[in-house]
């Protein structure tokens, strides 16, 4: 997912009653529900490194702890730092207990528990690796023991409803506080509670549904006719907003065949002439490309993997594309067709040699 829904996760996470149990709950499960996406640094080493380390080590289970520990050791020197500055910098009201003559009223806060805070830290990390495995890119949970990629594939990458349900669990206190203190009602210490509860539950029952129409769409896309040729394997990718509308590639010996399914409908929409992807032919220069550093990172991590030798280009270099079909459809949010994400290029002189490669038309230097 997108780094502002794992930060809005982890902020309602915390609303949700985390916040009452220890301090600094909120500002720790904020940071932590968006704390493995720190990997995108390696994009200062270049795009195909980015692209090698995105959603690895971060995104693991053994990496989980060690990022806990980080976060909370980064809150404790807050901690320290604001509790030095009060000593130095003293309060002009002191703390006192409530008195109802008075225009000050002190805000109870939970005491300070590190112990449940690092607890706390590793269900916001653990929020992102779910968020991120709803979506057809994937995670590598057991990384490095186990490599393979696992996809729910039944959110797309931004949702729109998801992103909704998050921002009114954290705007609607705020709103409700105001017509609250219009009409002279006591401020509650700890809010949202209610809001927030309800948005992690609707958040539940639209992965329950995508899940389920998910589940149909491979069934459609399974059992429909390709002019008689055997399907080995199929996949659907999701749509934002409508969970009844996706994307499906279905494979054959000869081609993959791509699709569009409607599960509210039972029905499934192919064109044979754009919609008929052939597989193409293995070249010395395609298996030159694929033993390339950008070649094995693709490979590792595609799962419908189309390598093309598109021939010499106008500088006399032979172009080998990669390009991944789970990506090959148009979005409000990105042009799957004309220019599909996350694809690579690799350029090989006469001697087959590499001389420069590309990821997503940014040059590796």
């Amino acid at each position: 997912m997108e780094p502002i829904t794992h930060l809005m996760t982890g902020a309602v996470l915390s609303r949700a009653g985390f916040n009452r149990k220890a301090a600094y709950a909120t500002v720790a499960m904020t940071i932590a529900a968006e704390a493995p996406d720190l990997d995108t640094l390696w994009s200062i080493r270049g795009p195909i490194a980015a692209f090698q380390h995105h959603r690895g080590i971060t995104h693991t289970f053994i990496g989980i702890p060690f990022e806990a520990a980080i976060i909370v050791g980064g809150v404790w020197l807050f901690h320290r730092w604001r509790s030095h500055r009060k000593q130095t910098h003293p309060d002009p009201i002191p703390d006192q207990p409530f008195d109802p003559t008075t225009t000050h009223i002190p805000r109870p806060q939970a005491p300070i528990r590190w112990g449940l805070l690092y607890c706390f830290s590793i269900v916001a990390l653990l929020s992102h690796i779910l968020l991120d495995w709803t979506n057809n890119y994937g995670v590598r949970p057991f990384f490095p023991f186990n490599p393979h990629w696992y996809a729910g594939s039944f959110v797309f990458i931004f949702e729109p409803v998801l992103f909704l349900l998050l921002l009114i669990a954290l705007i609607a206190p705020s709103l409700f506080g105001l017509i609250n203190s219009e009409v002279g009602a006591r401020r509650p210490a700890f809010r949202g509670r209610g809001w927030a509860i309800f948005a992690l539950l609707g958040i539940v029952a639209l992965w329950a549904l995508r899940a389920f129409e998910h589940e149909k769409a491979l069934q459609l896309a399974q059992t429909n006719d390709y002019n008689g040729a055997s399907v080995s394997r199929v996949f659907a990718s999701p749509y934002p907003i409508n969970p009844f509308h996706w994307q499906t590639v279905a494979e054959t010996p000869q081609f993959y065949q791509l699709a569009s399914v409607d599960t509210l409908s039972s029905t499934v929409t192919t064109s044979p002439q754009a919609d008929v992807i052939y597989k193409p032919p293995t070249t010395l220069a395609t298996l030159v490309a694929k033993r390339s550093w950008l070649g094995e990172a693709y490979l590792d991590w595609s799962q419908y993997p189309i390598i093309t030798d598109t021939g010499v280009n106008p500088d006399g270099l032979t172009v080998v594309t990669f390009r991944d079909l789970r990506f090959f459809y148009d979005t409000p949010l990105l042009a799957g067709r004309e220019n599909p994400p996350l694809s690579g290029t690799v350029y090989l002189n006469d001697d087959r040699r590499i001389v420069r490669m590309e990821m997503d038309h940014r040059i590796q230097h």
